[in-house]
């Protein structure tokens, strides 16, 4: 508090800020290198008749630690609105759109289901401002009138051209899903969405600048509940970690959906990550045995990077 923001930074000059040649004695590295616990908790809720996808990319060697179902195409609810935002912010860079355009809220549907506008006294804001407000809340409203204003179709065509074959924007946020409507927000595979968060922070999603704006508008994420639940961040503030630590996610809930991509990186080693579970949400315990899972994950991964 009281101290100036850093200059900002492209986001892969800023993974290799947060990196050192500090490496664990061989013997210790070996044993943290085990994903033992999340593929135990990952098998239980399988066998539970959960749809479980994941994937672990490391960022220094390009190649999978974890895998599993990683090309099955899913429900991931939230998360499928970060190629929305590549698309928002390539306009930006392009000019096709003004950051200061004003939306207002009166024009759009109204959407309750989550998020912060809808509380707000401003009744309009600028597409910058509704691009924070998707990324760090997962506003709903916010995320409805940046689809508005773009068009489904642009956001489809962003998704083909970042070569995500098993991805897809189907809808706007609703408060009821009635049978005209896409059955869900947005499907995804955890194979395309670790790789789609490593090469945001790698510079290599539409250019170094689009690539960076994105990944500066996730950082601002306060949904630490699942994975980033074992970081020890706090939710509000957890851009300049004192502890050397990078950390960029989305996560992405609804009944019986929960899945969240990011990217983890520690002195020790840095990784993209996707977890996908789509269960039936028919009790508190149902909820609580899935976003164990995440946790699970995420205890392994710091141990990882760390």
């Amino acid at each position: 508090m009281g101290i100036a923001p850093e200059p900002k930074r492209d986001a892969e000059s800023l993974r290799g800020s947060r990196r050192s040649n500090r490496r664990l004695p061989r013997r210790a590295a070996i044993g943290r290198r085990s994903f033992t616990s999340t593929l135990k908790v990952l098998d239980q809720l399988a066998a539970s008749g959960a749809r479980v996808a994941v994937r672990i990319t490391d960022l220094d060697r390009g190649s999978a630690v974890l895998a599993g179902d990683d090309h099955e195409m899913l429900p991931v609810a939230g998360l499928g609105v970060v190629p929305l935002l590549v698309e928002i912010a390539a306009g930006f860079e392009s000019g096709a759109l003004d950051p200061l355009e004003i939306i207002d809220r009166s024009a759009l549907d109204q959407v309750a289901i989550a998020g912060v506008w809808q509380h707000l006294k401003a009744p309009a804001l600028p597409l910058s401002d509704l691009a924070v407000l998707a990324a760090a809340t997962g506003d709903a409203l916010a995320t409805n009138a940046l689809i508005e204003r773009v068009g489904l179709p642009a956001v489809r065509a962003r998704i083909e051209q970042l070569g995500l074959a098993h991805s897809a924007l189907l809808d706007v946020f609703r408060d009821e899903r009635g049978p005209d409507d896409a059955p869900h927000v947005a499907l995804g595979s955890a194979r395309e969405l670790s790789e789609l968060f490593a090469a945001l922070v790698n510079s290599e999603v539409v250019s170094a600048g689009v690539s960076a704006q994105v990944a500066e508008w996730l950082s601002l994420n306060h949904d630490l509940s699942l994975v980033a639940s074992a970081t020890g961040l706090d939710p509000f503030s957890h851009e300049n970690d004192e502890h050397g630590l990078l950390f960029v996610n989305k996560t992405g809930q609804d009944a019986g959906i929960r899945a969240e991509a990011g990217v983890l990186a520690g002195p020790r080693a840095g990784v993209s990550y996707a977890l996908i579970v789509c269960f039936d949400d028919l009790s508190i315990t149902h909820r609580l045995r899935a976003h164990e899972a995440f946790r699970t994950l995420g205890v392994d991964l710091m141990e990882y990077v760390f």
